[in-house]
């Protein structure tokens, strides 16, 4: 397990169409380090943004594609996303409002 600190976990909010309609459901994505886990994820969430308490949170590993350029292979970098559930009661994200 890696030893991440909280503000070394996020790294990015995802600003898409499927991300912002989530936006209703209390849903807000973001990329994170690739070794976060669950419950580091939960607390860099609760740390970075006052306020907000997270009920429960989805990640997705994207792997690297291997692209091509002329003879030589390489690949991409791989990614994890998260989706982070807030509670009812939980403030929302600030960061978003003006997107």
């Amino acid at each position: 397990m890696a030893d991440l600190k909280y503000y070394d976990v996020i790294l990015q909010p995802v600003v898409t169409e499927k991300s912002m309609e989530a936006m209703s459901e209390r849903k807000y994505t973001f990329l994170v380090h690739p070794e976060a886990t669950k419950i580091q994820i939960i607390e860099a969430v609760e740390k970075m943004f006052d306020g907000t308490k997270v009920e429960k949170v989805n990640t997705m590993n994207n792997h690297g594609k291997t692209k091509r350029r002329g003879m030589t292979f390489g690949k991409t970098a791989k990614t994890k996303k998260a989706i982070v559930k807030l509670t009812e009661g939980s403030k929302d994200i600030d960061f978003f409002e003006g997107m």
